[in-house]
């Protein structure tokens, strides 16, 4: 069993284009940066955040990836 981890962004923290606007689309877009990146994530939009997850072993990796997004 793989352990998970989950981050979560709120939507008011998302740059320009990513804002408010779409939620779901942003989220959409940040699995498919990451999953590009090799990292198997799964993100949607709750409530007034993005919800990220992915297995904790790819922890390190994904937060490079999303701090040269900025958006952590």
């Amino acid at each position: 069993m793989t352990a998970i981890t989950t981050i979560r962004i709120d939507h008011s923290a998302l740059p320009d284009p990513l804002n408010l606007k779409a939620p779901d689309a942003a989220a959409r877009m940040i699995a498919a940066a990451l999953r590009d990146e090799g990292i198997e994530a799964e993100a949607s939009a709750v409530a007034t955040q993005i919800r990220i997850e992915l297995p904790t072993t790819q922890l390190a990796a994904a937060s490079t990836m999303l701090a040269s997004l900025q958006l952590i």
